[in-house]
């Protein structure tokens, strides 16, 4: 695998170290570990990842072609290097994760990876091939975990309490789908439960091509504008196959309980939301949560997450994630499944 070049310095300096234990959690959760011997190398001055497998198929290079990094796939055949096809799934152009630029956004890169890992983590090779899971981001900014998720055919929901991101994100998902000339519809309402206001929701409905949407083959991006721990009065329980968000990192974002009145530091947070996000999840599905190890350990977010029900991931290539952002943040992820 020839490693891609990342517009983030700091993040390129990693991607290879995190691409290697994203492939490993592939090949032990989707391909039956049927990748092997996988290690970093140079070759020409160049960082790639060598492996190992006699028995990939087509499908199963089909799904590699998707790690989250992976700029180029080969063969070695004789000290030679024979190219790959590389078979994305991406369903749209890759500005619909690009294009929107702001301060706080997550790296890309490390938003496909962090989605990647949690899905091979509960599904194998020809599910995720098939499209078709729904993934709730509940704090999910501007939707580039949303976007990611459309990309590979999913359908995807994000909670959101900043007013403004809620609004840019409605007014860009939209702005797209008209400017690639998508057909689509949007609707944008109040979300009740008991007579009671929620929040706002906007949900927005659209097919690849035209011929998908006249069969009803569609697509959701849906985001709605209230609390993350009101998200249960949301979404119906068991709603979705994957949770993924990256969490508060205790620096720029602040989380306010509904009353404005007393700030939540990270950890706090994730012990009141964690419980709440569980319950949306479906049975066999998995939970992915990006942190910051400066503000909460990793013993202390496994613990919220066993207590909430959920297994949490601890083979060898799930503890090797944790990199650097910047001066106050060290990021790390962690994976857990919810029993069947």
């Amino acid at each position: 695998m020839l490693i891609s070049p990342s517009a983030n310095r700091v993040y390129a300096r990693t991607a290879a170290r995190m691409t290697a234990n994203e492939t490993a959690v592939f090949s032990a959760g989707a391909l039956d570990g049927r990748i092997e011997d996988l290690r970093e190398a140079e070759l020409g001055g160049v960082p790639y990842l060598l492996f190992r497998s006699d028995t990939l198929t087509p499908r199963d290079l089909r799904l590699l072609a998707n790690l989250s990094s992976l700029y180029a796939l080969f063969k070695v055949r004789e000290g030679m290097l024979e190219p790959l096809p590389v078979d994305r799934l991406d369903r749209y152009d890759d500005d619909l994760v690009s294009i929107l630029k702001y301060a706080g956004k997550t790296n890309e890169q490390f938003t496909k990876l962090l989605l990647n890992v949690t899905a091979a983590s509960a599904f194998g090779a020809d599910r995720l091939l098939a499209g078709g899971l729904k993934v709730l981001d509940p704090m999910c900014g501007r939707g580039t975990t949303l976007n990611q998720a459309a990309m590979y055919g999913f359908d995807g929901y994000g909670v959101e309490v900043d007013k403004r991101d809620f609004e840019t994100y409605g007014a860009f998902i939209q702005r797209w789908l008209k400017d690639k000339r998508l057909k689509h519809k949007a609707l944008t309402t109040r979300v009740k439960r008991e007579g009671r206001g929620v929040g706002q929701r906007t949900r927005v409905e659209f097919a690849a091509d035209r011929e998908r949407y006249r069969a009803g083959d569609l697509q959701v991006l849906e985001i709605v504008n209230a609390d993350t721990v009101r998200s249960g009065e949301v979404f119906k329980k068991q709603s979705f196959d994957l949770v993924v968000t990256d969490a508060p990192y205790g620096v720029k974002h602040a989380a306010v309980k509904e009353t404005r009145a007393l700030t939540r530091s990270p950890t706090e947070l994730l012990e009141t939301a964690v419980p709440v996000w569980a319950g949306l999840l479906r049975p066999g599905g998995a939970m992915g949560l990006s942190w910051n190890t400066v503000t909460t350990g990793r013993d202390d977010l496994a613990a919220i997450l066993a207590g909430a029900g959920l297994e949490v991931q601890e083979a060898e290539p799930y503890r090797h994630f944790e990199h650097r952002v910047d001066q106050a943040i060290t990021r790390d992820l962690i994976v857990a499944r919810k029993p069947r």
